[in-house]
């Protein structure tokens, strides 16, 4: 099945600037920046090579939202963005330059000043590197470290408290490694109540990022470190980030043990 078509402001304004200029076609993004097609223009709107078109005022509408990325669907566009009752946030696909980002409650799930989102994610992924073995990233979000970590990991056991963030997830483009990755695998619920739950779990990596709530931040980083540490193989790390820690990491070395 293919994927639907994505696109942000950034899209927006290369369709645009090329109708004002008079031309009838343009390469353009799909796919917010990961690949590039040949979009017809015409006085109604664009069409995308197989046949999806987009009217002008919706354009000018998805140039306008700097703040949300829309999926081309039904003859139009919608925001992905999804109200979570489970969680009362409201979630949504954050565009920036190249690689986007999630809105959870209004916080970034990444990083994105004067540093790009997937830039974000591999400079945490390097601080643990090299990576193998068996990953747990206890915050899936747009599964962007479980993709970068199952390049070179055994097996990525990533888990997600919020089913909005997982929606958003399944229509980013730059996500699309989550669900098709055999070594990934996803687990909703909430990591308190998961992670006990394992048997004989030997880790190369364990990974908490970004969090909202100081008082729930403390008791995760306690939670973790104090039991989860021990399980994981020589070398390994435990690496934690959030907004008010900014970045912590506990290693366990060879002497340790």
């Amino acid at each position: 099945m293919p994927y639907p078509i994505v696109l942000s402001y950034m899209q927006a304004e290369r369709l645009l600037t090329a109708r004002k200029q008079g031309q009838q076609s343009v390469e353009v993004s799909p796919d917010l920046g990961i690949s590039m097609v040949t979009a017809k223009l015409s006085n109604d709107g664009v069409e995308f090579p197989r046949g999806e078109q987009v009217s002008w005022q919706d354009i000018e509408k998805i140039k306008k939202a700097t703040v949300n990325c829309f999926v081309v669907e039904n003859g139009g566009i919608r925001a992905i963005q999804v109200f979570s009752e489970d969680t009362n946030r409201m979630c949504s696909l954050l565009p920036t330059k190249r690689t986007p980002s999630m809105l959870i409650a209004g916080f970034t799930m990444h990083r994105i000043v004067d540093i790009d989102p997937m830039q974000d994610t591999l400079k945490k992924i390097a601080t643990i590197a090299p990576i193998s073995g068996r990953v747990l990233d206890t915050a899936t979000g747009l599964g962007y470290t479980a993709i970068e970590a199952a390049k070179t990991a055994e097996q990525v056991i990533t888990i997600e408290l919020d089913p909005g963030a997982q929606e958003i997830a399944q229509l980013n483009p730059w996500s699309r490694g989550l669900f098709n990755n055999p070594k990934i695998q996803q687990i909703m619920g909430d990591a308190f109540e998961v992670v006990p739950t394992f048997e004989d779990i030997v880790l190369i990596g364990l990974f908490m990022i970004r969090l909202f709530s100081v008082s729930r931040e403390n008791s995760i980083q306690v939670f973790f470190i104090s039991n989860y540490t021990g399980c994981l193989s020589v070398g390994g790390a435990c690496f934690i980030t959030s907004e008010t820690w900014r970045a912590s990491r506990v290693r366990r070395l060879q002497e340790e043990r």
